[in-house]
């Protein structure tokens, strides 16, 4: 199963900075006490900084849930192609731009879709619509703490504001296996980002899956869209 969109997390470089300068750039990882298998959701993640949600849940109806995920290098094999940038994260779209490196187009076209992808080198190479391409430690959120896979979700702040929790309660009308659904249905999301002006909407979330695990991703169960979703959603 494809799902075919565009999709990007609107990465706002001022709040990255501000994150860095508290002492909050990563090494990479989630926090303590994840498990962070690709395909299996984590037991626990501590995610600060964020609003405590407040009320008690509410079911809503007919949403769309994407999913989103960290290219790698290494499972793509195609032509290689130069990419210019910024070499670190202290970096906006009037800096000057520098030779960051050669990467597999498809690669390089999966991060500026996705927002991230990890080097050979254990780096990410991240692109957002308002910095363009940057060398970094780790996936980031909106406020540049590290992505936490099966926890982190985007939605346009309009709509539901960092902080914000939901869980998937049925996965609605989408053609998707048995599997797929019981892995999207059994975290808790904390929506932390937001998606690229025109990209979201008033029932979209997209949820963070990890890294890609195998070649040709996008063609995977995994990489999915579920249509008519039910959330059970606690506001922030």
């Amino acid at each position: 199963m494809t799902a075919q969109r565009a999709r990007l997390v609107a990465l706002s470089a001022a709040l990255v900075l501000a994150a860095c300068s508290n002492g909050d750039r990563g090494d990479g990882g989630g926090p303590a006490g994840t498990d962070e298998t690709p395909g299996h959701p984590p037991q626990t993640a501590v995610l600060p900084g964020l609003p405590s949600p407040t009320g008690s849940p509410v079911e809503v109806g007919g949403w769309e849930v994407t999913v989103y995920y960290t290219a790698v290098a290494g499972l793509h094999t195609d032509r290689a192609v130069k990419v210019t940038g910024c070499p670190t994260i202290d970096c906006t779209r009037n800096s000057r731009q520098q030779d960051l490196g050669r990467f597999p187009e498809s690669f390089v076209e999966a991060v500026k879709d996705e927002g991230t992808g990890k080097v050979p080198d254990g780096r990410y190479l991240n692109w957002s619509y308002d910095t363009g391409y940057w060398m970094d430690t780790a996936p980031r959120d909106t406020a540049g703490r590290p992505l936490v896979p099966w926890v982190s979700a985007a939605a346009d702040g309009d709509v539901l504001k960092q902080g914000s929790r939901f869980t998937i309660l049925r996965c609605g009308t989408a053609d998707v296996t048995t599997d797929v659904c019981a892995k999207l249905k059994a975290p808790t999301w904390t929506v932390v980002d937001e998606f690229t002006p025109g990209l979201g909407g008033s029932k979209h979330v997209d949820v963070y899956i990890g890294e890609e695990t195998t070649k040709n991703f996008t063609d995977s169960d995994l990489y999915t869209t579920l249509n008519g979703a039910t959330l059970s959603i606690v506001k922030a």
